[in-house]
């Protein structure tokens, strides 16, 4: 990569311009709409779609409201929409429900080769950035924004070897998403070099985020959006000249990667190899079901056993095998009773649950459901293994399933990954059948029709306005016992 030439952007150039960070800053800075491939701008467009409509599904899950109540009652009111409800409340308080809501059930997007679930990180951003301006922002520069956070989150995410995070306990999306959230956000205020250096110095010292929350926490729900928000408030600070780490990717003590990365070779140079030029945001999937990423292979592999006519009733055992990371992320003995992002997270669970109705949507994860009989006697013959050979980064989606029948026999069932994944990618028309599919689940056919136009055509766009009003109305509480 060459370096940029900064003599358009006037003053403020980063503290080394030839450094990773530098680069880095210096690309989102002089990002044009311009410089985007169409194919870029055109997946980017239906996935602004699929996050749109994971938002307004999540708005009114019994954990969602729980979290603007709370929210709400800590941060009070403000002008910026939150999604779904026809409220408004601070900046800040917006980035952390909007996100939390897109993350709401486990159907939005998610980085294949870097574990993050982009929309959740820049949507939000991009939203309380643009309730803070003084003036309109067109859909080209909003979806130039977009692209900045989609393309930054994952890079940075391969620097520190992807999936290898989760596999050591970090709940990787929302490590790396707080650098999505900034550089959205910063693009948004037109942030020069030098400023946005600052602000993805300071959005790297708020990355957190531990994945035992996985098990029974709301909180897992929640993790995106305090990314978003602490990406948010990174590039705020920024713009005022509120300083923050300088060359944070490269410093050898207290730096994001020498820190998160330690002891596991962090690969800085990965953050700004080929930018501008290979785009990392096309390998971000598009989930067909409603659980984590990590849980679809073994779905398939179940559906497909079922399309072979193999029945419950005849299976001895199951034993699925999976890569290092699907496994630690994936695989525990479930316990009685499941919470339902338990339920979402666990291998076993989703597999049950496939091999006996089909299909792994909403109603596969009601209290009713997840406590069923059957679901249990078959989650007992269930069992996950880590198997070596999937563990290199083009196979950590790959699953094998062997299940042993009743009359001695055994059938083996191989994917290289899932449906929506890398190797076999929801097409963009396949988008817009899953969103319509889930708007009209909640009742939202007309209005989801309204909003899908504006999405699909945004650089027509002179004014995003009339987009985020129509987010912001009100949506039903979803009816199911969650």
């Amino acid at each position: 990569m060459t370096t940029p030439d900064t003599t358009h952007l006037g003053l403020g150039l980063p503290t080394d311009p030839n450094g990773v960070t530098g680069r880095l800053a210096t690309w989102i800075a002089s990002l044009r709409y311009e410089d985007i491939p169409d194919e870029v701008r055109d997946r980017s467009r239906h996935l602004v779609l699929d996050g749109l409509v994971c938002a307004l599904v999540g708005a009114r899950l019994p954990w969602s409201e729980r979290a603007v109540e709370a929210v709400l009652a800590l941060e009070g009111q403000g002008d910026v929409p939150i999604i779904g409800w026809g409220r408004t409340t601070s900046a800040p308080a917006a980035c952390l429900l909007n996100g939390t809501f897109i993350q709401g059930f486990e159907l939005d997007d998610y980085h294949v080769k870097a574990p993050l679930h982009s929309n959740s990180l820049v949507l939000p951003s991009a939203f309380s950035t643009i309730a803070m301006l003084d003036r309109p922002v067109s859909g080209r520069d909003l979806l130039t924004a977009l692209i900045a956070g989609y393309e930054v989150g994952p890079r940075v995410g391969l620097a520190l070897h992807g999936a290898e995070m989760l596999s050591r306990g970090w709940h990787s999306g929302a490590v790396f998403g707080t650098h999505a959230s900034a550089a959205t956000s910063a693009w948004l205020r037109r942030l020069d070099a030098q400023r946005v250096e600052d602000a993805l110095g300071l959005a790297g010292t708020q990355s957190a985020g531990l994945m035992a929350a996985q098990y029974e926490a709301m909180s897992k729900r929640m993790h995106h959006g305090f990314s978003s928000r602490n990406g948010w408030y990174a590039a705020g600070l920024a713009e005022a000249g509120y300083t923050g780490i300088k060359r944070v990717y490269e410093r050898p003590y207290g730096g994001f990667l020498a820190t998160f990365g330690e002891g596991h070779d962090p690969r800085a140079e990965l953050i700004t190899t080929n930018l501008g030029t290979e785009w990392t945001l096309l390998d971000t999937a598009v989930k067909a079901y409603a659980s984590m990423a990590a849980t679809h292979a073994p779905i398939d592999c179940a559906l497909e056993a079922r399309a072979r006519g193999i029945a419950v009733d005849d299976v001895v055992t199951i034993d699925v095998e999976v890569s290092h990371a699907a496994y630690h992320h994936g695989w525990w003995e479930p316990e009685r009773p499941l919470e339902t992002i338990g339920a979402q997270m666990n291998i076993g669970y989703t597999v049950s649950v496939a091999l006996l109705d089909g299909r792994v949507l909403a109603e596969q994860f009601t209290r009713n459901r997840i406590d069923s009989d059957d679901v249990w006697d078959l989650l007992q013959r269930i069992s996950v293994h880590h198997c070596e050979d999937f563990d290199q980064p083009q196979d950590r989606f790959r699953t094998r399933m062997r299940l042993t029948l009743r009359d001695g026999s055994s059938v083996t069932i191989e994917v290289d990954g899932p449906l929506g994944g890398a190797t076999r990618p929801l097409s963009n028309s396949d988008i817009v059948t899953k969103a319509r599919r889930l708007a009209e689940s909640i009742g939202l056919t007309d209005r989801w029709q309204q909003i899908e136009g504006l999405v699909l055509d945004i650089e027509s766009m002179t004014d995003v306005s009339s987009l985020v009003d129509e987010l912001a109305a009100a949506v039903p509480a979803l009816p199911v016992t969650l």
